[in-house]
């Protein structure tokens, strides 16, 4: 498909609007899609990335479709992006223009948040261009904002997932083995978590690289020298190793929390995981689920494990324009709450139907948003669906 054909996106779930925008001056280019509102508003992180195409934003916004039904949340599913390098010196600008290019949408239909290149500081710049506090979330706890990066909520969410789904299965998380694709914002958060649950943290890998020591790594270290080197950790931790081999490496838990289809049919054949936590949006390509299904590896899905961020932000929408400021304890014991329950129902549900837990989950979700739309009048496909239209199934992202 081409990447302007944006008609051929369109399914009986969606997308509602496709908003593509630019800026001259800048150079700014950017999408906004808006997938299915019949639960709420649309809400979903906003992503910058120099290889960004309409495909990704929409394939991404239908996962938040998902997402937001699978958590019972009532937000409907979005995704905003920029097509440009994050670390450019022309950021703030860009930035600035793509929040005045969507002035028609932001906040009324969609609000600014934080995925993949954006940082709280940068939720902060689009607020101010607007004028407008409620106009994003994720702002600095400065700005009265909850910062989900600091805090961690995805990450966190990720090993209360794992814990659940390791208890279900009767393996437990005390003494397994997990490797942790990504250590960013999500990957460190879940590692810190993995730790303090008992679990020995074997393998984590950055974009330079990736380190393993099958007894475990020492997590404090690990942790230390991120903040201070961010994706050079693995050189100053030593013993580093080409970063696209760490999903191969034995373990018992797979964690990929770094980017789309990672775990092809090769990894799933070869893995010695028992247990496959989505920490990323779409890391399991359908074909390798089916293969892990086969051979009875338990998989999280994605918009089940990584939810942690939608509960985030879910409280930060309810106060954005509050003058309080979110309380992270609260957030945090219904993200275990939430997660917990939903890992357990997808897992018995899978083995229940015979199906793998991905179909599981997204009967569930699919359920929730068709009698949303049905109650608003909108007709809404008859029986369970693929997770996104052909166009999207397979895309590159």
């Amino acid at each position: 498909m081409r990447d302007g054909d944006v008609f051929s996106l369109m399914d009986g779930w969606g997308p509602e609007k496709v908003v593509c925008v630019s800026d001259r001056r800048t150079g700014m280019k950017g999408v906004l899609v808006l997938d299915n509102t019949a639960r709420g508003m649309g809400k979903g992180g906003t992503r910058m990335s120099p290889t960004l195409t309409v495909i990704e934003v929409a394939r991404l916004a239908r996962t938040m479709t998902w997402k937001w039904a699978a958590v019972d949340l009532f937000h409907g599913g979005a995704k905003a992006g920029i097509l440009g390098d994050p670390h450019g010196e022309d950021k703030e600008a860009v930035l600035r223009a793509f929040a005045r290019a969507l002035a028609n949408e932001v906040p009324r239909e969609y609000v600014f948040g934080l995925d993949m290149g954006l940082s709280e500081r940068d939720a902060a710049i689009m607020a101010d261009e607007l004028g407008d506090r409620g106009a994003a979330v994720g702002l600095p706890r400065a700005l009265g904002g909850l910062p989900y990066d600091e805090l961690g909520v995805t990450g966190y969410g990720v090993a209360e997932a794992a814990d659940a789904a390791a208890g279900n299965i009767g393996t437990g998380l005390a003494g397994a083995r997990v490797v942790v694709q990504g250590f960013g914002a999500v990957g460190t958060a879940a590692v810190r978590r993995f730790d303090a649950l008992g679990a020995v943290v074997v393998g984590i890998s950055t974009a330079q690289g990736c380190v393993y020591d099958r007894d475990g790594l020492d997590v404090a270290a690990l942790l230390k020298l991120h903040a201070e080197a961010g994706d050079a950790c693995v050189h100053e931790y030593g013993g580093v190793r080409p970063a696209d081999g760490l999903l191969h490496l034995d373990a018992d838990v797979l964690v990929p929390a770094a980017r789309e289809d990672v775990i092809d049919e090769d990894v799933a054949r070869g893995t010695t995981a028992r247990l496959v936590v989505e920490g990323a949006n779409m890391p399991t390509t359908p074909a390798a689920r089916e293969l892990l299904f086969a051979r009875g590896i338990a998989v999280v899905p994605d918009f089940i494990a990584n939810a942690g961020g939608v509960v985030a932000a879910a409280h930060s929408m309810t106060a954005r324009n509050s003058p309080f400021t979110p309380d992270p304890g609260l957030i945090f014991a219904m993200i275990s709450e939430k997660l917990r329950a939903n890992t357990v129902t997808v897992l018995e549900d899978s083995r229940r139907r015979g199906t793998t837990t991905h179909a599981a989950a997204l009967a569930m979700a699919q359920a929730r948003v068709r009698t949303a739309m049905e109650l608003r009048g909108h007709p809404a496909p008859d029986e369970a669906g693929t997770e996104h239209h052909p166009a999207l199934r397979g895309a590159p992202a």
